[in-house]
């Protein structure tokens, strides 16, 4: 745990980049937005994923986040660098840092009961802890133009790898749920081990282009940490990002935006918008200095790794503890939650959504209590 002083009132700040921890906190609170409906039988479809080529604002979230943790590697390794640390240290620190976010990310697949034989290996802090991992080494051992080249070159190759190469039994380029490459190695490699039996969407190939996603976080970086004024950084990311949608608008007639094949027109659309959103947060927020209306985001940007680990956990639990009705049916205490608080009176869809809004606000209320204390939970 660490705390710091001073900044927004009403809470502890330390002095870093307050539009990122407001990026952040903006998409972690959209994570368990779309993660915690009332029911996953009546959702509004904006908070739905795509059901496989095309995207929603949900597809957005996965992908932004990785994009602020390659900003978060490029402000807080230089910042380290800048300080005098060795570089075994920095490489112990990342690598630490990566094993540990893993493990937790295996916790939250197999809590309660952690069949080692079915439990998935893959996971969304799994993804994270990877892409961090070779994120941080490129960032430290390579100039900004190599850092570009290599994002170039993981896009290229995964693009060419499915669609020029063929899954045993399928087409080359069959990119279907069951025919395209990254499922049949996950199918092959991690058997029994996915979050689906045909696929799994933080499989092993689709790594490659989220590690990209990444360095275009970390090129962002690199932007705002330059001497640049702060209106021109700002004109800056918001342009790279109306050409990233553009680039990748374009390349999905090729290659179709895909979030669960994390495809590379996905990198550049996705990465693109987020750039864009970045901008806005810097401008509102550290140009304008407009930040009471941010505080929430904040709160959460700055315990993003707790409070996504514990409310998945108290999900889970939500669905685990039961008790039987009155009429005998035994029923979760999630399910009892949404039926006699939101269902009862509200048309399903609204219940969902509404139950899917105070749960946020339930994790906003306990995260406050860290945030003003000073308390920031990190690994």
């Amino acid at each position: 745990m660490s705390a710091a002083e001073g900044g927004l009132p009403g809470g502890p700040l330390s002095n870093r980049l307050l539009s990122l921890d407001v990026f952040r906190g903006l998409t972690i609170a959209g994570m368990i937005l779309v993660n915690n409906p009332g029911s996953w039988a009546h959702i509004y479809g904006p908070l739905r994923h795509a059901e496989w080529h095309g995207w929603t604002p949900t597809d957005l979230i996965f992908p932004f986040f990785l994009f602020i943790v390659g900003v978060s590697i490029t402000l807080a390794l230089s910042r380290r660098a800048e300080a005098g640390g060795g570089r075994r240290d920095l490489y112990l620190k990342i690598a630490r840092r990566a094993l540990v976010i893993f493990c937790l990310g295996l916790v939250l697949s197999g809590f309660p009961f952690f069949d080692l034989s079915t439990i998935r290996i893959p996971g969304v802090l799994q993804r994270i802890a990877v892409c961090y991992f070779f994120a941080a080494l490129i960032f430290l051992n390579t100039g900004w133009r190599a850092q570009a080249a290599i994002t170039g070159a993981l896009l290229l190759v995964y693009w060419a790898l499915m669609t020029l190469v063929a899954a045993p039994g399928y087409a080359a380029g069959d990119l279907s749920m069951e025919g395209n490459l990254a499922a049949y190695l996950d199918r092959t490699l991690l058997a029994g081990h996915t979050w689906k039996p045909l696929y799994d969407p933080e499989g092993i190939l689709s790594t490659m282009p989220a590690v990209a996603t990444t360095l275009c976080g970390v090129l962002a970086g690199r932007l705002l940490r330059s001497e640049a004024a702060p209106a021109e950084k700002c004109a800056a990311l918001f342009v790279a990002g109306v050409a990233g949608v553009v680039a990748g608008w374009a390349w999905n007639f090729w290659f179709p935006v895909n979030k669960p094949l994390w495809t590379s027109s996905y990198v550049l659309l996705t990465a693109g918008l987020a750039l864009q959103l970045l901008a806005l947060c810097y401008w509102l927020v550290d140009i304008h200095g407009r930040r009471r209306w941010a505080w929430p985001f904040v709160v959460f940007g700055t315990n993003a790794l707790a409070v996504f680990f514990l409310s998945g956990i108290f999900a889970r639990l939500l669905g685990l503890i039961k008790f039987t009705r009155d009429d005998g049916k035994q029923v979760s205490l999630h399910r009892a939650a949404y039926e006699t608080l939101f269902a009862s009176w509200a048309d399903p869809v609204n219940a969902s959504l509404m139950f899917a809004v105070c749960f946020v606000l339930f994790w906003l209320g306990l995260m406050a209590l860290l945030y003003r204390r000073g308390i920031f939970i990190k690994v």
